[in-house]
């Protein structure tokens, strides 16, 4: 993939305002997840960066609504609540630059091949499914949902690390 000529990453200067959101591990049967390639877009976190499919939590919502509707709105895919389960919870403490502390939290959502080929992206330069190594090898990551992956490839080794 070509990477845009002008790189809004590091020469927007469009301010960015931080809320709570979710994210989706969208994670299929032989193990490869499902992944958005953002858009070059100045006004977005990480623009041209590939992450996970989510966004944030409008007034009322509870996170798994919020989850559920961003699926729907990004891919045309309608989540199995039964079968999504939370995953973990990251904290961003932005006070010091005049926001507040916001929460990102984290679900497994299972899918098949069947419900990757039916996604209709729309939202996101792109949509492509990458076993781990390819994730974190070649990808140009989101940070967040970097670390939640390997959180996620790693678990076994943090469930079996002798307490500190």
């Amino acid at each position: 993939m070509e990477p845009c000529s002008v790189n809004p990453f590091l020469t927007s200067d469009t301010p960015l305002r931080a809320s709570d959101a979710v994210a989706a591990l969208l994670v299929l049967e032989d193990g490869r997840y499902a992944l958005q390639l953002r858009d070059p877009l100045p006004q977005i976190w990480f623009p041209d960066h590939w992450g996970l499919f989510g966004g944030a939590i409008d007034e009322g919502e509870t996170a798994e609504q919020a989850l559920v509707r961003e699926l729907r709105e990004e891919l045309g895919f309608e989540a199995d609540l039964a079968a999504v389960r939370w995953f973990t919870d990251f904290d961003f403490d932005l006070r010091p630059f005049g926001q507040t502390v916001c929460r990102r939290s984290y679900f497994i959502v299972p899918v098949t091949q069947a419900d990757v080929d039916r996604f209709d992206l729309r939202e996101g330069a792109a949509v492509a499914t990458f076993a781990a190594a390819d994730i974190f090898s070649r990808l140009r990551l989101t940070p967040y949902d970097s670390f939640a992956l390997w959180l996620h490839v790693a678990q076994r080794r943090l469930a079996d690390a002798e307490p500190t």
